[in-house]
């Protein structure tokens, strides 16, 4: 026994034995007890009328087909399929669950509803409109993007243009050959005997060509009067 100063360590001062045992045992039991196989009670299983009688009150009659079998969802619990002749529901099932306490108790009807089978058009699964926004404004973050991208790839095109442009004009004025001709190459000059008229009134000149042409009009109309 340690004396009063002594250091003490947990460890040593914790009782040994199997803690974990009883846990071990329980898991133990469990896989070696054989599950039990459900046996269908004849009485549910024979309660087709029952049934029948039960999908009358939720269903026309001459959407019930005829049976296709039972499912033990219990002891004493049995569920009767029956083919639905829903239009638009092809592949469909008609179930209704029947049970009972006893041996000595009468079947009675738990539930009816109609259930998908293998082959049934479904709706999608329901997504929550958080995940299906997430969805959306990805999307429209992707068309942004694609967008932005076109749009760049535009800019760059129309600046390739305007330096193709630039550099025609600029071929062009660093060319002086036009069609052939150089410009520089031509020697224009004046003869000196080459009769220039710096006093000629260019204005005058041009509204008595017009007072002539409106005369010679005038005259013409007059000939065609007396030849009427």
């Amino acid at each position: 026994m340690p004396e009063l100063g002594d250091e003490v360590d947990p460890a040593a001062e914790t009782p040994a034995g199997p803690t974990d045992a009883p846990a071990e045992g329980v898991e133990a039991r469990e896989a070696a007890e054989p599950e039990v196989e459900l046996v269908a009670d004849p009485e549910l299983v024979a309660a087709v009328p029952l049934a029948r009688q039960a999908l009358a009150e939720i269903t026309p009659e001459r959407t019930i087909g005829e049976p296709l079998g039972h499912v033990v969802e219990a002891p004493g619990v049995v569920s009767l399929l029956f083919a639905s002749l829903l239009p638009g529901y092809p592949d469909w099932r008609w179930t209704v669950t029947v049970g009972r306490t006893g041996d000595d108790e009468e079947p009675t009807v738990l539930e009816a509803e109609l259930m998908p089978g293998d082959g049934s058009l479904l709706a999608p699964d329901w997504v929550p409109w958080s995940e299906r926004l997430a969805e959306y404004q990805a999307a429209q973050e992707a068309l942004a993007a694609q967008a932005g991208e076109t749009a760049e790839d535009g800019d760059e095109a129309e600046d390739e243009d305007d330096d193709v442009e630039d550099d025609d004009v600029h071929d062009l004025h660093a060319d002086d050959d036009l069609d052939g001709v150089d410009i520089d190459s031509v020697d224009v000059e004046f003869d000196e005997e080459t009769d220039v008229d710096s006093d000629l009134d260019l204005e005058a000149e041009e509204a008595a060509a017009l007072a002539d042409a409106d005369g010679d009009d005038a005259d013409e109309d007059d000939d065609s009067d007396e030849e009427e």
